[in-house]
């Protein structure tokens, strides 16, 4: 599923292209990936709507149209957004086609089609339940380590689970959150609230490390994540350990272990990441 540099690297892509431009129609092939209105409802209320901008909240991309209504789309597992000048770009699974003012398409495509489309005004996003229950994102001025030591105390969940829960923090997904937990050299399976002091502060700059590191390559490319472009991201080729299960950790050469955390698979190096604390 692309994370919040995949997607934050979506929305710049497309912030230079679609801001100001105006869509002249919208071809729906997919009504059931509308959740929201019903899919010829979407269509007329979309014609003619002017881009006034695009923002990004957690794995959420959000278009900012006239009359103070929003286009919203969460991509899910394959979903993917192009900009394809006058059809030179294309793709088999197009689900959505956005035509824009100047002959240009924003192309929505979706293997398996997982992915959900909304259109409300903006003091109607609450009905959207994941996007109005979001926690801050790494690297926002309310994502503090005060903040962070506040959700971290008293929990007993495993660190890796509480890093996935969405309202505690928006937009960490799998990767990153491997990814963070190397970086600050934290056994995936400790309890939150077995951390040291040191150990939430290494975890928090380490969350802002990776995620920076993500926006700045691109987005992780390992099967369908593409940029605006059409092209894949860059940034698979710096990972530390996620998807690299049996391969020798950068630091100590030990081989990286695969385990499920929580349902989901889960990467670190057994030797950078000792389980130490109270729950030892």
């Amino acid at each position: 599923m692309p994370e919040m540099p995949e997607v934050e690297t979506i929305r710049r892509d497309l912030a230079e292209k679609v801001a100001g431009r105006r869509i002249v129609s919208a071809d729906v092939e997919l009504p059931r990936l509308i959740k929201w209105p019903t899919a010829p409802e979407f269509q007329a209320m979309i014609t003619g709507k002017l881009i006034n901008r695009l923002g990004r909240r957690g794995k959420y991309l959000l278009f900012y149209l006239e009359n103070n209504m929003v286009l919203v789309i969460h991509l899910r597992m394959t979903g993917r957004l192009y900009y394809s000048k006058q059809g030179q770009l294309t793709d088999k699974f197009t689900r959505l086609v956005f035509n824009l003012d100047n002959g240009d398409q924003l192309l929505y495509a979706d293997t398996r089609t997982l992915g959900t489309l909304y259109l409300l005004p903006k003091n109607e996003l609450w009905r959207i339940s994941g996007l109005n229950t979001l926690g801050p994102e790494p690297l926002s001025e309310d994502f503090t380590l005060e903040y962070f030591r506040s959700k971290l105390a008293k929990r007993k969940a495993k660190i890796k689970a509480l890093l996935l829960n969405q309202q505690f923090i928006g937009g960490l997904g799998n990767i990153y959150a491997d990814e963070s937990l190397f970086v600050a050299g934290i056994h995936p399976e400790r309890t939150a609230d077995s951390l040291a002091e040191d150990e939430i502060c290494r975890l928090y700059h380490a969350i802002n490390q990776v995620i920076a590191a993500g926006i700045e390559h691109g987005g992780t490319t390992f099967r369908d994540y593409r940029n605006a472009r059409g092209s894949s991201g860059g940034h698979q080729h710096y990972l530390y350990v996620y998807g690299r299960a049996n391969q020798p950790c950068p630091n100590c050469h030990s081989p990286i272990q695969r385990i499920e955390v929580g349902g989901r698979g889960t990467h670190f190096c057994p030797q950078c990441q000792i389980w130490k604390g109270r729950n030892t």
